[in-house]
């Protein structure tokens, strides 16, 4: 997102927050979208699910060593086990 947005609003009954138009249109946000929340610091931060998975893919792709692939050492692995058996 390029413009940095802020909006106040009001906790509503049972919990309920409303996600401006705006908001939803810059996420690309529409009913039913699966939304993933999470609390750290003191706050709240809500992101559609493909974004979650974004976030957790860069997560884990920085504690892997650069020239190391997940997928061929998961191969031998299985090739080692496959020998022992």
């Amino acid at each position: 997102m390029a413009e940095s947005l802020q909006v106040a609003t009001r906790l509503g009954a049972g919990g309920r927050v409303v996600i401006p138009a705006r908001f939803r249109h810059a996420l690309g946000l529409r009913p039913g979208a699966e939304l993933v929340l999470s609390l750290a610091d003191g706050e709240l931060r809500i992101r559609s699910r493909q974004a979650a998975r974004r976030w957790a893919q860069e997560q884990v792709c920085k504690l892997i060593p650069p020239g190391v692939s997940l997928v061929e050492e998961l191969i031998r692995e299985r090739r080692r086990e496959a020998e022992l058996d």
